[in-house]
């Protein structure tokens, strides 16, 4: 039996909410000091594979939801691709750079790492 596209989706969710688990759990672990935790941020966005760490790759994945809306929205209006690149720039833009700060505020000499 071949899955349908919402349930290859919906696995493939429920396979990345185990992995934010299991960030979110070293996260809150009481041995966590700040130049780890500033080193665990850095990462969310630094990450080299792939390119751009976890916010580039959820911000990639709404512009992606974007571009399809582009192509079946009714009257190709923007009225579903607009918010979408929005979202994907809000992701990028402001949550990218919110995880610098915040990691550089932690650990100021980590980022030179």
């Amino acid at each position: 039996m071949s899955r349908t596209r919402l349930e290859r989706v919906r696995a493939s969710v429920g396979i990345a909410q185990l992995a934010l688990q299991q960030v979110e759990d070293d996260l809150t672990a009481g041995d966590v000091d700040q130049e780890e935790f500033a080193a665990i941020l850095r990462e969310l966005i630094e990450d080299t594979d792939p390119p751009g760490g976890f916010i580039a790759t959820v911000a990639q994945l709404v512009t992606v939801a974007a571009r399809r809306a582009e192509q079946i929205e009714p009257d190709r209006d923007g009225d579903a691709s607009c918010p979408l690149h929005e979202a994907a720039a809000l992701i990028t833009d402001n949550a990218g750079q919110l995880l610098i700060w915040a990691a550089r505020a932690l650990d100021p000499q980590g980022a030179a790492e």
